[in-house]
């Protein structure tokens, strides 16, 4: 129905790298079958303009030094990490397109495998189609594989195989839909064992798995795994979290999802400001989504000035109790009403209760 970016390629008609026939790409039936006028739009926009320079054609890898941890944590990392511990860092150069040949000739394709793992956040789609285009652009006959519906497609072999009408249906949209997600973790010997037999059967030479703290922290330990083994697949994280709590400052300075995710709660919010600015009599308080972290409820506090916001972190640091926050906003009320403003809006953070 929508014209197709020049540079994809067709759906392969074979999937060759099934050795056992348990382990063989499902039919895929998750294809949206109505479209707003807005995922329209969507689908039909353009982004190849957002792409960092660098990423244009096929970028070339720089190995650098592997980051060192803590002092107090790296006997700890590396008794947890012994294989994977002293992993380099790696950065991206500027390639030359075409640089192996238009058709790749000298470049080898690539089979690589996405997971979605937690709850969504915004991009997600779209981080999967980065990879799909990347792959693509390696080598025309590079292969993608989504498994469904979270880590448990991993270990169980449920997954199907990554078209370009596929991806064409889902580009710049939200959700996760695509492929589903789920909270499974990868924890049992069992799980770990049939999760390398899967990727082993399927000849993955690459997992990447989309996901927040708690998924990268399984990624690492499947990544682990998969070395002690010897098993080729190399394991990525990328960082999903709307709650801003995963980040490493300047190697990952937020993680996708947060920015978006703010600005919808702060228009939310602003709404509810103008209803208690209109109306005069009632006091808000809305509860911010974040975890433990008070990220987003203070970047929305920031975008839309409520009366009060209270940040857990804070609370901790002032050794505040249940009383001293209640006296505090009682106060507050109190104050406002002196001038004649019975109204406001109060933000509190979902996790609030556990630094009280």
């Amino acid at each position: 129905q929508f014209q197709r970016h020049p540079c994809r390629t067709p759906p392969l008609q074979a999937f060759s790298a099934m050795s056992q026939p348990e382990f063989a790409p499902k039919p895929y039936k998750r294809a949206r079958r109505a479209y707003s006028a807005l995922q329209k739009e969507r689908l039909a926009a353009e982004c190849q303009a957002y792409l960092p320079a660098v990423l244009e054609g096929c970028p070339q890898v720089v190995k650098k030094q592997a980051i060192p941890a803590s002092e107090k944590d790296a006997d700890t990392i590396k008794g947890l990490f012994p294989q994977t511990y002293d992993t380099p860092l790696v950065e991206f150069a500027a390639g030359i397109d075409g640089a192996a040949g238009k058709d790749g000739a000298s470049r080898s394709p690539v089979k690589v495998g996405v997971v979605l793992s937690g709850g969504q956040a915004p991009g997600g789609h779209n981080v999967i189609a980065g990879i799909f285009d990347g792959v693509k652009r390696w080598h025309p006959e590079s292969t993608m594989i989504g498994f469904l519906d979270g880590p448990h497609g991993i270990f169980t072999g449920n997954f199907v195989e990554v078209t370009a009408e596929i991806m064409d249906g889902f580009r710049n949209t939200g959700g996760f839909d695509m492929l589903g997600s789920g909270r499974h973790k990868i924890e049992s010997e069992e799980q770990f064992a049939n999760s390398m037999k899967v990727c082993n059967a399927i000849g993955l030479d690459g997992l990447v798995v989309i996901g927040g703290d708690d998924s990268n922290t399984n990624g690492a330990v499947l990544a682990e795994y998969f070395k002690a083994k010897g098993c080729k697949t190399k394991v990525v994280g990328a960082p999903k979290t709307i709650d801003g709590d995963l980040k490493c400052p300047p190697h990952i300075p937020i993680s996708f999802g947060f920015d978006t995710a703010c600005k919808t709660y702060a228009t939310l919010v602003g709404n509810v400001a103008v209803d208690a600015l209109s109306a005069q009599k009632y006091y808000h308080i809305v509860r911010l989504m974040g975890r433990s972290a008070s990220n987003i409820a203070l970047e929305v506090a920031l975008l839309t000035r409520p009366n009060a916001c209270l940040l857990g972190e804070e609370v901790a640091r002032d050794k505040k109790s249940l009383r001293d926050l209640t006296m505090d906003l009682a106060d507050m009320i109190e104050q406002r009403s002196k001038v004649g403003k019975d109204y406001g809006v109060i933000i509190l953070p979902e996790g609030l209760i556990e630094f009280i």
